[in-house]
């Protein structure tokens, strides 16, 4: 099977790796940061700081490993609350809670037949998100990017978002993604790997360079 036919098959295992990928990468390199690290504000997600990215990510998941998914879970409410919820504990204890978090989603989301894949895709977005906020090189990409690739272009063809047929400039494959049976050509994506995710996340695209044709960058996003 090549990249370009992906979209087709779940992995129920590739959620929980790319969880487990990022938690090993992520988790060491906010260890020892110091507070004004994690009070640095997140261009990705207006209003929220490094440590309210954190702090969302470790509930999200928490709530998966739980099962405390009730109506209106993951609303901007819902998520202001569990953010306010951490807001006296140290950040030592978000990344703790975080860490356990990464590690026991992973076989949750993969019995949850595919309602929870986009959570994990989700939170390793999310980890972009800090990296970025950081100045840490490799914002949305890193050891997961193959899995994330590969989780997005299921995602969209389950949501039937707009087909598009992606040529990445960093991955040796063209990747289609969306409904292969929609009633519109797909559009075109040539650009790299990392900024079609930034794209489908609805990150900034500033500094980039990619072309897109047939489609809005806002007919995209996975996440509005």
């Amino acid at each position: 099977m090549t990249s370009a036919d992906v979209y087709d098959v779940r992995d129920p295992e590739r959620p929980g790796r790319l969880l487990a990928v990022e938690r090993d990468a992520l988790v060491p390199l906010l260890r020892g940061r110091p507070d004004e690290d994690f009070a640095r504000q997140t261009a990705a997600c207006p209003g929220w700081s490094v440590r309210d990215v954190l702090a969302h990510c470790s509930a999200a998941l928490t709530r998966v490993v739980d099962d405390r998914l009730e109506e209106g879970v993951f609303s901007p409410a819902s998520n202001d609350r569990d953010i306010a919820e951490r807001s006296e504990w140290s950040n030592a204890r978000i990344l703790d809670e975080l860490e356990r978090a990464m590690t026991e989603a992973g076989p949750v989301i993969a019995k949850a037949g595919g309602a929870l894949d986009g959570v994990g895709l989700g939170e390793w977005v999310h980890a972009g998100d800090v990296r970025e906020a950081l100045g840490e090189p490799g914002a949305y990409a890193g050891a997961g990017l193959p899995d994330a690739l590969a989780l997005l272009a299921w995602l969209t063809r389950e949501r039937r978002h707009a087909p598009l047929h992606a040529d990445l400039g960093d991955v040796d494959e063209p990747l289609r993604l969306g409904d292969p049976a929609a009633p519109r050509p797909p559009a075109r994506y040539i650009g790299q790997a990392t900024t079609l995710v930034r794209l489908y996340a609805g990150r900034p695209t500033t500094g980039t360079s990619y072309e897109l044709a047939g489609a809005e960058p806002a007919e995209l996003n996975i996440f509005a």
